[in-house]
């Protein structure tokens, strides 16, 4: 019987957090602390011609202006954007100057009077834009921009990274194909409005360190960045992350802490905060990515799927930053979970005049999703099959490939037609997809199937220190970063299992501090729990190897002999010979004064497995570890007449591996499953034709309100993954990546008309509506 696998336990940070003690990176203060605004572009497209600060000097407390220099280009993948503009902005809100005073309202007026004069340039405003013949280019120097090897930027032109998906034979596969469906489809760019917006804090020790406090995602890719950007010894760069108040993606790139490092030495070092309003987070930094698409898809008659033709055009925004990656991800799963043995994918990161995308909850896989359910469900019409007969006639099975040629068994792809069959019966499918509720009204159902590897470097490792006090309670310490998925909780849980022990001997470190915590390569991609989990279980290896070395020495027998378990170390056929590991975790010493062992550290450390890049021309490869699969649903109440609807209820049902947390895991699910709605129904960024944004505040930002939910209702499957601990499978981001298709599918039969483009408002359905009827 498990002591704590399963068990839904209280959150080490809980306790911090509700009664308001827990500190957040703008909690940290000091009397010197300077602070920083950005004087940003009003413009999407335009060159710098001047830049005057003599005015913005003259406001008091005014401690420097950072501004017109050739700084550093960056970028972890292709180095193509400056900290700060100096020869030519790209987005509306790019950075072109900053400003640091003694008081953030200082710093507020100053940057109001520096004066910049652009010459606006033709803006590209849409992907579309950006392929057309003759385009503007977003980077005249796209060719000789420093790159890492397996991103192909193609020259004199916008697109700054192609993937190639080639397997079987499109063209034989359409012979086979007794019925196709073509369609185009839009995805808009958005936001990931975290709770607690950017921040961070830098400052130059008179010794050379270089210490920054920072609500981010990649403390140890800010200090690899620190040495790459500006020659640091990566040593003296020290990142403290405090707890972050949610991130989805948004603070995995390296981007104030450039413009706060570069500020503090401007100022002799002093510590300097940079804090983003809500409207400077939504504009100034990355977002989410948005994409157009097309696709065509065939089948025999009888819904076998035969062929598929598909074109991504993501929309990376003015600089690459993560946009080639959640590209090529997109590539890598493009057939949705289904087998699908001829297809043709090609996945085009471009450059346009919006502002620049990272990644985003899902990686690019609720993007691919709506394109590839919202076809099925076309297909389905055609076919006039069930929706979900033609899913599960389709499932990706053990024993399957994927689309980049890797052959699935049960640990790497679960169980899907288990899936789609519990959904079946959680959403009691059979009264039917559209009920008439009166002369106005209809109730509709909508499904999607769901599935997402993790296409993140092949290198990316994590570690962990296991400390043992004196009193047999044990620390764990590990550079995942706790931003609100309660990880740190279940590593606890983990170690809490693997010793036999109370969890409540059991004492986390939530910030971390990359000079003395092991690496883990980002918090990012549903990995942590799989990545750290595995370090964890080796480092307890590591203490138990250790505690028995002692205690066979106290005891007299072999460490073979021995067990570890309720706190002590015991004879394994004696349990009544024992010794309490309270007594031996900081060694033994025997009553005349020898003393054996020391105090129990144990090291663990994992590195993903044969992950390899993909063939530039087939896409051959394997881009990530294992799938997570499942289905989700969506029911709505419709009205015909103006278009509004309700979301009433909404379903996930994921192959989860092994839930290890009960309540963890429904709460992430949930609110995975909130965010895609939100994208699904309501949230976007509203361009105007010269690439402004319209809406970058909530009030005309608009996601869920209080009130706006509907009932979630999740459940699980559990097929273990052999590789993890335990058998969990990653599982935070999964919840979000097939609401939008299933709600489209939903309103889409319950409004007649095949909607193609988000977020489907009612205005949205009702010009699809009137175009339809157009054509």
């Amino acid at each position: 019987m498990s002591l704590s696998i399963g068990k839904s336990v209280f959150r080490k940070e809980s306790l911090e957090k509700v009664t308001g003690a827990a500190k957040y990176t703008d909690d940290y203060s000091s009397k010197d602390m300077l602070h920083i605004k950005l004087v940003v572009s009003p413009y999407a497209h335009a060159k710098v011609i001047s830049i005057d600060s003599t005015k913005a000097l003259e406001v008091s407390g005014i401690r420097g202006i950072i501004v017109g220099q050739p700084f550093p280009l960056t970028g972890e993948e292709i180095q193509d954007r400056p900290p700060i503009a100096y020869d030519k902005v790209r987005y509306h809100g790019e950075p072109v100057a900053a400003v640091v005073a003694d008081t953030t309202l200082q710093a507020k007026r100053a940057a109001e009077l520096v004066e910049v004069i652009y010459e606006q340039l033709p803006v590209v405003n849409s992907p579309k834009d950006a392929l057309l013949p003759n385009a503007t280019l977003v980077h005249e120097n796209l060719a000789i921009y420093e790159k890492i090897e397996h991103v192909y930027p193609e020259a004199n032109t916008n697109i700054a990274d192609r993937t190639k998906i080639r397997k079987g034979c499109v063209e034989e596969g359409w012979k086979f194909s007794d019925v196709t469906v073509e369609a185009d489809f839009s995805f808009s760019q958005s936001d990931h409005i975290a709770m607690e917006t950017r921040c961070v804090i830098a400052e130059i020790r008179p010794d050379g360190y270089v210490v920054f406090t920072s609500a981010t995602q990649s403390p140890y890719m800010i200090k690899k960045l620190m040495k790459d950007y500006f020659q640091l010894e990566e040593g003296k760069v020290i990142v403290n992350t405090p707890l972050v108040g949610g991130a989805y993606g948004g603070k995995v790139p390296v981007q104030l802490e450039l413009i706060a490092y570069m500020a503090s030495a401007a100022v002799g070092g002093r510590p300097v905060k940079l804090l983003n309003t809500r409207e400077e987070d939504m504009i100034t930094s990355p977002v989410h990515i948005g994409l157009d698409a097309h696709i065509k898809l065939g089948a025999t008659k009888d819904g076998q799927l035969a062929a598929a033709e598909i074109l991504y055009t993501f929309d990376t925004g003015a600089y690459s930053d993560k946009g080639a990656t959640i590209s090529r991800a997109a590539a890598v799963t493009s057939t949705g979970p289904y087998r699908i043995d001829n297809l043709k994918c090609d996945s085009l990161c471009v450059y346009t005049n919006h502002p620049y995308v990272t990644a985003y909850r899902g990686f690019g896989h609720s993007e691919l999703l709506f394109v590839f359910e919202r076809a099925l469900d076309m297909l389905a019409k055609k076919l006039k099959m069930d929706p979900i007969e033609l899913r599960m006639k389709n499932a990706i099975l053990p024993g399957h490939t994927t689309p980049t040629q890797i052959h699935l068994n049960e640990s790497t792809v679960g169980n899907l037609p288990n899936c789609i069959e519990t959904l079946k019966q959680l959403m009691q499918w059979n009264e039917g997809q559209i009920i008439q509720i009166n002369d106005r009204k209809v109730r509709a159902k909508g499904i999607s199937c769901i599935w997402k590897t993790s296409t993140i470097d092949s290198e990316a490792s994590s570690g962990i220190v296991l400390m043992f006090n004196r009193d047999g309670s044990v620390n764990i310490e590990s550079g995942v970063v706790e931003i609100g998925m309660g990880t740190k909780t279940v590593l606890a849980q983990l170690l809490a299992e693997k010793l036999k022990m109370d969890i409540n001997k059991i004492h986390v470190k939530m910030e971390v501090n990359t000079q003395i915590i092991p690496e883990h390569w980002k918090t990012v991609a549903s990995r942590s729990t799989l990545m750290a989990g595995r370090a964890l279980l080796k480092a307890a290896d590591d203490v138990i190897v250790q505690l028995k070395d002692i205690a066979s020495r106290v005891l007299m027998c072999s460490p073979d002999d021995l067990e570890v378990g309720n706190e002590m170390v015991y004879a394994k056929d004696e349990p009544d010979i024992f010794i309490k590991i309270k007594d031996i975790c900081y060694g033994y010493k025997y009553p005349h004064g020898y003393a054996i062992g020391g105090q129990v550290i144990g090291r663990g450390q994992y590195m993903l497995r044969h992950l390899t890049h993909l063939d530039r021309e087939t896409g051959i490869g394997r881009p990530g570890p294992e799938y997570t699969v499942g289905a989700q649903g969506v029911e709505i109440e419709f009205d015909t007449r103006d278009y509004t609807y309700k979301i009433l209820k909404a379903y996930s049902v994921i192959d989860a591996g092994k839930v290890l947390n009960m309540k963890l895991a429904e709460g992430q699910v949930m609110g995975a499953m909130e965010m895609g709605l939100n994208l699904g129904s309501s949230e976007t960024f509203i361009f105007n034709e010269s690439g402004k944004v319209l809406n970058p505040r909530l009030r005309t930002y608009t996601p869920f309100r209080y009130g706006d939910h509907p009932e979630y209702i999740v459940n699980f499957v559990e097929t273990p993954h052999v590789d993890s601990a335990y058998g969990a499978r990653g599982l935070g981001e999964h919840g979000l990546i097939g609401m939008p298709a299933a709600l489209a599918n939903a309103l889409s039969i319950a409004s007649g008309v095949e909607l193609n483009k988000l977020p489907l408002t009612p205005e949205s359905i009702w010009m699809q509506k009137i175009g339809v009827n157009k054509n």
